[in-house]
């Protein structure tokens, strides 16, 4: 159960995503989270710097869709402007979500990313279905809900066990 909260990789932030190298690797479509993934949970719009990302996402020729848990209002305002397609309600980690986003980009699970903040939700969810999972630091833990908060603490019990059975490596910060 414990290995499947284990991304295939571990970025600080989705710009420090090896885009290209994915790319050549065959994947092309990229699920994303939207709430401590692309933006704090508060922050209505994109950032400067998350237009960027959007673009060189677009350019490079991957599809994205953006699958939150959070409600339609949230997410559209933030989506819509975009014209990016999105799934709310996700009900992360089921399957349904992910599913459904592949659908909309018309892509097999072997050409997918999945890009998330949580462990419990968007890894755990991805790596069920064979998906390639990123996990990024999540951007404003203050904003977060109950709900998330309590991932989190499940999350740093399920951290201790990974790193007692080897499955969890603590990054070089040297």
């Amino acid at each position: 159960m414990f290995e499947r909260l284990v991304p295939k990789l571990r970025v600080n932030t989705v710009f420090d995503i090896a885009l290209e190298e994915l790319y050549r690797q065959g994947y092309r479509g990229i699920i994303t989270d939207l709430d401590n993934t692309l933006v704090g949970a508060k922050a209505p719009l994109a950032t400067p710097e998350l237009l960027l990302w959007f673009a060189k996402v677009k350019e490079l020729g991957f599809k994205l869709v953006i699958v939150s848990n959070n409600n339609m209002d949230r997410v559209s305002r933030f989506a819509t402007p975009l014209n990016i397609e999105f799934v709310h309600q996700a009900k992360k980690p089921s399957n349904s979500p992910f599913l459904r986003a592949m659908k909309l980009m018309e892509l097999g699970p072997e050409q997918t990313i999945v890009v998330g903040d949580q462990m419990l939700t968007d890894v755990y969810g991805g790596n069920r279905l064979g998906l390639f999972t990123v996990l990024v630091l999540p951007i404003s833990v203050k904003d977060e809900g109950i709900g998330t908060r309590i991932n989190r603490r499940v999350e740093q019990i399920a951290l201790t066990r990974l790193r007692k059975q080897g499955l969890w490596q603590e990054e070089d910060k040297s």
